[in-house]
């Protein structure tokens, strides 16, 4: 309401009170009427009655005659009080009216909701600016609680601005959502004030709301608009800046985290700028926007609008627009400076399709700086500088390129994308082979079964597992590579134990990945490498790491247990090098414990490796877990092991890993490994 109202509405509260003040002496007055009618009444029965008996008394009735004086006085000041009592009421009635019309004149037109409540919060009135705010007629209002219209989030707020008015007698100021009739909601700015009794005890309240829902959009488009670029919708300079202010303030708190910038320079732009006119050059950088907008993770289409790219694209990266033709990406939480790299490939990729312009066929590339992690004492100006220092780079080094402001990341990032890339051609080219190392029993030294390993071999040689496991892993490669292994791997034990007739079924196993764990479909490939390849599931055994093994996460427990119904053996590989809880191990559906090696590779001297081992195998038997140590490579060791009641062991005493030709061969000779581990060496 405007200050006018709020002066109306005072004056008609007071007058309310007043009036009320008036009419609470009526009482009395009427008290005062009886007392002087019943005294009059008296006295002049007594007149009478005195008459009759003495005439003749003077006395008597001189005193009569001023007793009755003083009656008939107070009786005229009796009616001069009330005739100006009811004057002064009826003057104050009338007042009070034209307040109440006023009032009710100013309530009905103002645009502000005015709602009178009583202390149960029941709505003694609502003005018809609810209706037109609310669009819910005053009769639906009068059936529902206001209340029931707040938003969930408001509702305790506006409970608690009420409580402390009923109990302060002081209103407060306070923003707050209602539902519209349509589903919407507005925002109402609302004030209230108190109303008291007679007692000077709130009794109501009565509730100014003022619709400001248009303001607040009003309000947010300009801050909307202070942020984004007002061609293409990106976000700008000065949001990027806020965003890397907080990705800084992250990676000071985690050891872990980094984080990339890409600072991106259209080639040539101005040529094009120039021939086409500002009109084309704005289109142009329009359809960059979206170009440059699916090379983000997560964005898979190229967006009709930029209002459906800002929806699309990932809340984790930032992809900006800078002043002129450049753009800025914010690559959030990466796990390697490599994926930097990867999606430079994959804007240039993007943007080397050639795209129309004002009817002309325009081609372009880009040039990329990226700037990786920072020091502590980083602003987020030194990373855009950064970042813009390695564009111009790219620039005078031939533009349609990147370049790492670290040089030392730089070339180990290119170094790992270089390995992937090789890695790809090397799956296409089928340069993977599945080599096998024996498992043992170290009472015997017969072989029990195989651990199948992938060897790379390329033309130029075999590279080790250590060197492209992790990379092929994070590529999402060695799914692959394992799928591979796996038919493989479960094609030999077939063979092998049709051929070969050992006193229990040998057994294979393999290694499962932890993003290979989190594949949802891993245990439908195993079941269907279990129909194709024949083989007994319970000779087949996965090995996984003892940090997913460990896990407490549910779809883990349900993957394990998914695998075990389809009587595939488990075993938690490199244990000990992880956490493990007793009681989670007691529970999980495993059946082998493997040592790690570097638990056995000094057993001859590391007294406490040895106590390590001895209560590792005593663990394993204690829960009827077998155990198989890896990396045995001297007959001390394997004694060892076999004193404290290990059962099974792999390593270079036994064999080193061969492939399925060696692997026959050692079979057919059907000798204990630990005597001829030198043939194989």
């Amino acid at each position: 309401m405007t200050k006018n109202g709020d002066s109306h509405r005072d004056r008609y509260l007071s007058l309310a009170a007043r009036i009320h003040q008036i009419e609470g002496r009526d009482w009395w007055l009427w008290v005062y009427v009886v007392l002087v009618t019943v005294a009059l009444t008296a006295g002049l029965g007594s007149f009478a009655v005195m008459g009759i008996r003495d005439t003749a008394g003077s006395v008597y009735w001189t005193t009569l005659r001023d007793w009755i004086r003083g009656l008939a006085a107070l009786v005229l000041l009796f009616d001069i009080y009330s005739i100006y009592q009811h004057l002064q009421l009826y003057r104050i009635r009338q007042l009070l009216a034209e307040q109440n019309h006023l009032f009710r004149l100013i309530s009905e037109n103002a645009a502000d909701m005015i709602t009178v409540v009583d202390n149960d919060g029941r709505s003694l009135y609502d003005s018809p600016a609810c209706e037109k705010v609310l669009g819910y007629s005053l009769a639906e209002l009068s059936r529902m609680s206001l209340m029931d219209l707040v938003h969930p989030e408001d509702r305790g707020r506006v409970l608690d601005a009420a409580t402390v008015a009923r109990l302060t007698g002081q209103g407060q100021r306070l923003e707050y959502r209602m539902s519209h009739q349509n589903g919407s909601w507005r925002i109402l700015d609302s004030s209230t004030s108190v109303v008291r009794n007679s007692k000077g005890d709130v009794d109501r309240l009565v509730i100014v709301n003022r619709d400001i829902t248009e303001q607040k959009r009003a309000q947010e488009k300009i801050e909307y608009n202070a942020l984004h670029d007002a061609l293409t919708g990106l976000p700008n300079r000065t949001y990027l800046l806020r965003k890397l202010q907080r990705v800084l303030s992250r990676s000071r708190r985690h050891e872990g985290y980094r984080f990339a910038l890409l600072f991106i320079d259209i080639d040539e732009f101005k040529v094009i700028n120039d021939s086409l006119g500002p009109v084309a050059g704005d289109e142009f950088l329009v359809q960059i926007a979206r170009r440059l907008a699916v090379s983000l993770r997560g964005l898979e289409t190229v967006p009709d609008t930029m209002d459906e790219q800002r929806d699309s694209t990932s809340s984790e990266d930032v992809l900006a627009k800078l002043p002129g033709d450049e753009f800025a990406v914010l690559l959030d939480d990466i796990r390697d400076p490599s994926d930097a790299l990867r999606v430079c490939e994959r804007i240039q990729k993007n943007l080397a399709f050639k795209m129309t312009v004002s009817g002309q066929d325009v081609v372009v590339t880009a040039s990329i700086g990226i700037a990786l992690d920072a020091s502590a004492d980083t602003q987020p100006s030194d990373v855009l500088r950064n970042a813009e220092i390695a564009m111009h780079r790219a620039k005078r080094a031939g533009k349609a390129r990147s370049e790492v402001f670290d040089t030392a990341m730089h070339s180990s990032a290119v170094e790992r994308l270089q390995l992937e890339s090789e890695l790809r051609k090397g799956i296409e080219r089928n340069e993977f082979r599945v080599f096998y190392q024996p498992v043992c029993s170290l009472q015997t030294g017969m072989v029990t079964g195989f651990e199948a390993l992938s060897r790379w071999q390329k033309p130029d040689g075999t590279v080790m597992p250590a060197t492209f496991i992790d990379v092929a892993d994070q590529a999402g490669l060695m799914e692959i590579i394992n799928r591979q292994l796996m038919r493989e791997a479960c094609c030999n034990l077939r063979l092998w134990q049709s051929k070969f007739t050992p006193p229990a079924p040998f057994t294979m196993s393999v290694n499962v990945t932890q993003r290979q764990f989190a594949q949802p479909n891993l245990t439908r490939e195993l079941a269907n490498v279990l129909r194709e390849t024949g083989i007994n599931p319970a000779t087949l055994e996965l090995e996984i790491v003892e940090t997913v093994a460990m896990s407490s996460g549910d779809t883990e427990h349900s993957v394990l247990y998914d695998l075990k119904k389809l009587g595939l053996r488990l075993s938690i590989d490199d244990f000990g090098t992880g956490y493990s809880s007793l009681s989670r191990l007691q529970q999980l559906p495993v059946d082998t414990l493997k040592i790690d090696r570097k638990f056995v590779c000094d057993l001859e001297t590391n007294e406490s490796n040895r106590e390590v081992v001895r209560v590792m195998v005593m663990l394993a038997r204690t829960f009827g877990l077998k155990v198989v140590a890896e990396g045995v490579e001297t007959e001390a060791q394997a004694a060892y092991l076999r004193a404290v009641g290990c059962d099974l062991a792999q390593g270079y005493l036994f064999s080193r890993p061969v492939d399925e030709n060696d692997i026959r061969e050692l079979l057919a000779r059907n000798q204990p490994l630990a005597q001829t581990a030198s043939i194989h060496s």
